[in-house]
């Protein structure tokens, strides 16, 4: 895969990458109907921010209203991370994408450095700013502190605050788990946009994109799709990825010279993938309290039991 650039180093001197984006809205990402017209009321409050806020004289009485901050939420694999990217796209801005990993330190004060100097490349290049695993980021500021790693985490949080207020860009966060958010967080989000498992015509929309003419099937293309896509019900469009990425292959190792993929092989596919949901693990699993918050603070900031 070709290198992205990259641009200027955190003090912890992780790297964030400044990348142009490879895909768009429009062309490129399956969306519910009521999320695509989620999107579509965001992008049309951007681009006509100067008649809402300077024509019409709103700008008086909402001088906080320069910036755009999106939340992406729902299960994982629903394609937050893949529209944070499509958004930046369809806007032919670059954009930041930050990882927890990318933020987090063990030096006291740190954190919250990475976090400024996060919005500042964001702000010079006129980027668009994303934030992966918002919840750590978001999660409710602590009430009893006693101790200094918790004075910490709420630092952390204060300075992202200030941030969001002196930001006049468009900020992007992404998360499984939107319920552990503090309430301070969640009133200067203009726009909350739920990403659900896809219903049926979601997945033979899915089905048809990801399933490639190139690949040689056993039967024909829109039946093996429709029954695929009836199986697959509960599967995320990363789940249904993976369902290819076991099938291709199990059909080559049958039969190399002459492969071509039949029904079985996605039926046997897609239930691995079931299995797999009910025995490894889910992400429903949650409890949002003080104490997650805490953990997932204290994660960040690269401290550990």
């Amino acid at each position: 895969m070709e290198e992205l650039p990259i641009s200027e180093k955190l003090p912890n001197q992780s790297i964030h990458e400044l990348r142009s984006p490879r895909i768009s809205l429009e062309n490129d990402v399956v969306l519910a109907p009521e999320t695509r017209r989620m999107f579509e009321e965001a992008i049309g409050a951007m681009r006509h921010h100067k008649t809402i806020y300077t024509d019409w004289g709103f700008g008086a009485v909402d001088p906080m209203g320069r910036n755009m901050i999106l939340n992406l939420y729902g299960p994982p694999g629903t394609g937050k991370t893949l529209a944070a990217e499509a958004l930046a796209g369809t806007l032919k801005r670059q954009y930041l994408h930050i990882g927890i990993s990318e933020l987090e330190s063990k030096y006291v004060g740190e954190t919250a450095k990475n976090i400024t100097a996060a919005f500042k490349s964001a702000a010079a290049e006129g980027a668009l700013l994303f934030f992966d695993e918002a919840d750590t980021l978001l999660g409710a500021r602590l009430s009893s502190v006693t101790q200094g790693i918790d004075n910490e985490i709420n630092s952390m949080r204060s300075t992202l605050l200030i941030e969001l207020e002196r930001f006049d860009g468009i900020v992007v966060f992404a998360t499984n788990f939107a319920k552990n958010y503090d309430n301070a967080f969640v009133s200067r989000i203009r726009y909350h946009i739920e990403f659900k498992l896809p219903d049926l015509e979601g997945r033979k929309l899915l089905w048809q994109r990801l399933l490639v003419p190139g690949v040689p099937l056993a039967e024909d293309r829109d039946s093996i799709i429709e029954r695929c896509a009836i199986a697959s019900d509960g599967l995320s469009g990363r789940e249904i990825r993976t369902v290819l990425r076991t099938a291709f292959p199990r059909a080559l190792v049958e039969h190399v010279e002459n492969p071509c993929v039949q029904w079985r092989h996605f039926e046997t596919a897609i239930a691995d993938v079931h299995a797999a949901n009910r025995n490894v693990g889910s992400y429903k699993h949650v409890v949002s309290n003080d104490n997650v918050s805490s953990d997932a603070g204290r994660k960040l900031l690269g401290f550990s039991d």
